[in-house]
């Protein structure tokens, strides 16, 4: 039995490529769109957001020749591309799957609206946002947080390269610890790379739990949504 009724996914673009970096590890992609999947066919209601890091990373990739906003609308693009990829391999797994935009991208998909999105999620339909939130300055982090406050999900899957919320980061400090649960307060106090700032006090303030957990093995996201005690909880 499902501990979660609906939920929202956010997904890195770099988990897309897996080993390869850059593009799509369609072979790993097949196997989180399968874990999915059969999430939904328990009848869990769920939203996607991925991110577009396998494509674009903003002003980083920009190297002082794109600014911001242009860097950022760029990064939606890549979003779309990934929400695009990954709606035509659920459906080729037979599960029903519907990309949403952010902004109007004739032919990508339908422009987001909050009441046909439930309305989708609610008919079984995977719901893909592709486009972040619309807006320049804002993170996927962000978007998904937003998104998932709008659909009313009852938690936020955040899965990473990574299988929690540390104290540092572990690879670089071999004395940084995992923490099975911890606070949003205390995550913004530390600073600790969960999400950024703006995704954390929209969930706190929206009081959307955050499970952060590792990607590496898809399956872990049915573990999650059957309320499994897997990587770390912030509430």
């Amino acid at each position: 039995m499902a501990k979660y009724k609906r939920v929202l996914i956010k997904i890195s673009g770099e988990a897309l490529a897996a080993e390869k970096h850059t593009g799509y590890d369609f072979d790993f992609v097949m196997k989180v769109c399968g874990a999915v999947k059969k999430c939904a066919e328990k009848g869990v209601q769920v939203g996607i957001v991925i991110g577009g890091g396998n494509f674009w990373r903003g002003v980083k990739d920009g190297a002082g020749h794109v600014e911001r906003v242009s860097a950022d609308r760029m990064g939606m693009l890549a979003t779309a591309m990934n929400c695009l990829a990954v709606c035509d391999v659920f459906n080729q797994l037979g599960a029903k799957a519907k990309v949403m935009t952010a902004v109007d991208i004739q032919g990508v998909g339908e422009r987001y609206d909050t009441k046909k999105a439930i309305e989708y999620l609610e008919n079984g339909i995977i719901v893909l946002f592709a486009g972040g939130s619309g807006m320049p300055f804002f993170s996927t982090d962000t978007a998904a947080a937003l998104r998932a406050a709008e659909i009313r999900a009852d938690a936020i899957l955040l899965a990473k390269n990574v299988d929690g919320v540390y104290s540092a980061d572990p690879v670089k400090d071999p004395t940084a610890y995992k923490f099975d649960e911890i606070s949003y307060d205390e995550v913004l106090a530390r600073r600790l790379a969960v999400m950024d700032t703006t995704a954390t006090s929209l969930a706190m303030d929206n009081d959307l739990p955050v499970i952060v957990f590792a990607l590496a093995d898809p399956e872990n996201i049915g573990r999650v949504v059957d309320g499994e005690k897997i990587g770390t909880t912030v509430s």
